[in-house]
């Protein structure tokens, strides 16, 4: 009955206040239905959260949110700012004008930006060691702590030492680019003139280049100790290159038992050679190609691939003519698939079968029109 009556008394209002009601009447429509606090529509909203304990405001549309949980307070004014903490795990998160400003803490870890161009750093590393690191990008880079080797200054293009930066492990420079030293993980690499001269050593490994004129690097199977303490295979590879990218030779999985060579001379041909798999492509990339899944057991002829395919084999079979037609499938494994569509993308099938399960969709011109059902 109460809302029927509040129902009839808006009516009334606004046919008395005209235009202006009517915006009331909307803006109030939310507290038609059952909440923990008002539901004003996009004035204000106060709802209960559904995947745990506690409860969101929101205010002026999206430009304000206030959010309790069991331990985490959200505030924000988007898209000047907000704030993020949770007591529990000892973490504060604080943006504005994201990205522009930011600053995040993690029990004693902590960073402050701008704009990524100067950012402080710092907090406990695992050796229970304090570092503090600060950068003024890409010019002066610093990190400070109680052991020495970890230590380092530089001054980029002038001189200095970088650690975990980089993608690299340490980098070292000298007037970047005429010489950089670069390390990761054991592989070591002298740059001249980065990153046309360079030499490389590490475990089992040496190799040079004077890109893109002729470069060559050999690696021997080596073993390695991983986490779990076990001594396990690093397979090795000889690569070279004359004329980058038009020629090429490479090996990889030497020592291994699915050794793959390649060698290409781009766009003439491309040949990929291994007991798994053979596959040729004159010329390449959308030229004949011819491969051989052993493995996999089928063959396929494509001209130009992917456009135009044949395959055909026990574990794949597949004729495509694109855009006009194609019907691929896979007879003989579990679980079942088919994909089907003409006059792409006007008719679309797809079809997927397990012991337990079957599923099928059929669309036309991608969504105007999809049916999909499952048993």
């Amino acid at each position: 009955m109460a809302r029927d009556r509040f129902n009839a008394n808006t009516g009334k209002i606004c046919l008395d206040n005209g235009l202006f009601c009517a915006f009331l009447g909307l803006a109030f429509v939310g507290t038609l239905r059952a909440t923990d606090g008002p539901a004003l529509g996009a004035l204000y909203q106060d709802v209960k959260l559904t995947l745990e304990p506690g409860h969101r405001i929101e205010a002026a549309g999206p430009f304000y949110y206030h959010q309790v949980s069991d331990s985490t307070r959200v505030w924000g004014f988007p898209p000047l700012f907000s704030y993020t903490h949770d007591p529990d795990i000892d973490y504060a998160e604080f943006d504005f004008l994201y990205p522009v400003i930011g600053y995040d803490r993690f029990g004693p870890e902590y960073r402050f930006h701008i704009f990524q161009l100067l950012a402080f750093a710092g907090g406990q590393t695992q050796s229970e060691t304090n570092v503090s690191k600060f950068t003024l990008f890409p010019i002066y880079f610093q990190q400070r702590s109680a052991i020495p080797e970890k230590n380092y200054t530089a001054v980029i293009p002038f001189y200095g030492t970088l650690q975990n930066r980089l993608f690299r492990d340490e980098v070292h420079f000298v007037m970047m680019p005429f010489y950089v030293q670069s390390r990761k993980k054991d592989v070591v690499t002298d740059n001249y003139i980065y990153p046309i001269v360079h030499k490389r050593h590490g475990d089992g490994l040496t190799g040079w280049q004077v890109w893109p004129v002729v470069g060559h690097e050999h690696k021997e199977l080596t073993h390695r100790t991983n986490y779990w303490g076990d001594v396990e295979e690093v397979a090795g590879h000889d690569k070279f290159f004359a004329g980058w990218p038009i020629y090429f030779e490479t090996r990889t999985g030497i020592g291994t038992t699915n050794e793959v060579t390649q060698h290409a001379a781009l766009p003439i041909y491309s040949i990929l050679h291994s007991p798994l798999r053979d596959s040729w492509t004159i010329p390449w990339p959308l030229g004949l190609t011819h491969t051989t899944e052993r493995e996999k057991k089928f063959s396929e002829w494509g001209a130009p691939w992917p456009l135009v395919v044949f395959t055909r084999g026990e574990g794949k079979y597949t004729s495509r003519v694109w855009p006009l037609f194609s019907h691929s499938c896979s007879p003989a494994k579990d679980p079942t698939l088919e994909s089907d569509f003409y006059l792409w993308p006007v008719y679309k099938y797809n079809r997927y079968k397990t012991e337990s399960m079957e599923r099928e969709r059929t669309r036309i011109l991608f969504f105007l029109y999809s049916d999909m059902r499952m048993k």
